[in-house]
């Protein structure tokens, strides 16, 4: 049974900067979360604007609230908007409905954090989420 340890942490934010340096992608901020919703690590590289650690933690905060990647509850807010709403709204606008938040589970399937990133398009936010996980050995759930 796997824990989210810093170490952990640090080595999915360090392979998805490097995913981000590859694909030659904006400034990013990578939020790594433990199963708890507490800060394990965040990371913004030079440049990035000014909300972007906010947007990359309620990525991954939204993803631990809801139980699923930011894609489904992209998807879910496209076809149950008020639902989505209501549970932003519970959240008090601390979850972030968009590509780029992704579940993080261990070899055995245990949710052990989530991991969430902005800068880029959603799409490629998602991308380096999911290479940072998997560089860690772990599972990223997007959706």
């Amino acid at each position: 049974m796997t824990e989210m340890t810093l170490a952990i942490a640090r080595s999915i934010a360090d392979a998805a900067l490097e995913k981000a340096a590859e694909l030659k992608l904006k400034p990013l901020v990578v939020s790594v979360l433990d199963a708890r919703g507490c800060i394990k690590v965040s990371l913004a590289q030079d440049g990035t604007s000014l909300m972007r650690h906010e947007i990359a933690h309620g990525k991954a905060w939204g993803a631990l609230a809801l139980g699923m990647g930011t894609r489904a509850i992209f998807k879910r807010a496209q076809e149950q908007p008020y639902f989505v709403d209501a549970m932003s709204t519970m959240a008090r606008g601390a979850m972030v409905p968009v590509a780029g938040g992704v579940l993080i589970n261990d070899e055995n399937g245990k949710l052990i954090g989530a991991v969430g990133i902005s800068g880029d398009t959603s799409d490629n936010d998602e991308i380096c989420a999911v290479a940072g996980v998997a560089a860690a050995g772990l599972v990223g759930v997007t959706g």
